[in-house]
């Protein structure tokens, strides 16, 4: 797991240098004939990938994504109209049915299908109408690290396609130079105040969100953690019940219109005495775990999630645990 997070850099160098005329070909269809409605496929780490495109196509490009129930198709067999419909496919490995079927359904009634897969001879692959390999490489462990970054890319170069953006393209371009910056930042501080712990709350707003959705998710896989993803806004509900005295909280702060209420809201928490972890830029009072910046800020976090990897690897094993194979689990899981 820690070798194929450092190797993240390498991998989204990869893919920015791989591909150039059918992402061009790509945005200019969508320019062309742009959708009516747009749907992301995905399970698991792609799923938070596709949250974060998701939010960017709707940030920039003001057209609502929803996120496909795939029972729908596989289970209740529902007639969804394609009229107009683009659908968006995010995996690793490409194998589970419950991908395949909807995008093979989806295609076959003329939507526009388009697969963010690594495995580029994967069933997933075939069914859609556009591919677009990940090219991240062998990834071994069973908890998705490269490849759940270079679906973070692929989803921004999916918006930068569609604008016709050269100042997105050109940030990433820049951005492996500071993944590798991220990479090797410290955030060791967190293995004390997570040692121990058995429950965490992992909270971002806006485009940190899905970072914070996958922290959440690494943390019950590979340290045994109970940690649960929150907005900043819904945290403030229901959720703040739970909030006690050296209770844990992981806040992803990146630079953006939410980090100001995300700050705030951790100054709040440590005043109620949670033990809180603030990841944000340098010059945020009161951060704990420094961010590296991205050469725009809705690349942000690609670089938090990168420096987020190294230090849950090294907690999992602080723990006792397997980070590379953690229990009950696999690389492939299929689900229908």
């Amino acid at each position: 797991m820690l070798d194929e997070a450092r190797e993240a850099p390498e991998a989204v160098g990869r893919q920015l240098a791989a591909d150039t005329e059918r992402w061009r070909a790509f945005g200019e269809r969508l320019r062309a004939q742009p959708p009516a409605s747009l749907l992301t496929i995905a399970r698991g780490s792609s799923d938070h990938a596709a949250h974060y495109a998701a939010y960017l196509v709707m940030a920039r490009l003001g057209r609502l994504v929803a996120s496909m129930p795939m029972s729908l198709v596989t289970l209740y067999q529902s007639k969804i109209r394609c009229e107009g419909l683009a659908s968006l496919a995010f995996s690793q490995s490409g194998q589970s049915p419950d991908l395949v079927s909807p995008t093979r359904y989806f295609r076959d009634c003329g939507a526009l299908t388009c697969a963010f897969v690594n495995d580029a001879a994967s069933p997933l692959a075939q069914a859609a109408e556009w591919l677009f390999p990940l090219h991240a490489g062998e990834e071994r462990s069973v908890a998705a690290t490269k490849s759940f970054i270079a679906q973070l890319v692929a989803g921004a170069r999916l918006v930068a396609s569609w604008q016709d953006d050269a100042a997105l393209a050109a940030a990433l371009e820049d951005l492996p130079r500071a993944m590798q910056r991220a990479v090797h930042t410290d955030w060791s501080s967190a293995l004390q105040t997570l040692s121990q712990a058995d429950r965490l709350f992992v909270v971002g707003r806006g485009l940190g969100l899905p970072v914070a959705l996958e922290a959440a998710l690494k943390f019950k896989e590979t340290c045994g953690i109970q940690a649960e993803a929150f907005s900043g806004a819904e945290i403030q509900h229901g959720p703040m019940a739970l909030i006690e005295e050296g209770y844990p909280l992981l806040v992803f702060a990146p630079r953006g219109p939410a980090q100001a209420g995300l700050v705030e809201l951790a100054s709040t928490m440590r005043k109620r005495g949670a033990r809180v972890l603030l990841a944000a830029p340098a010059g945020v009072p009161d951060a704990t775990l420094p961010l590296v910046e991205a050469p725009v800020e809705e690349l942000d976090p690609v670089c938090a999630i990168q420096s987020f990897y190294p230090m849950v690897e090294a907690l999992a094993r602080l723990r006792g645990n397997d980070p590379d194979s953690p229990r009950h689990l696999k690389k492939v899981t299929r689900t229908s």
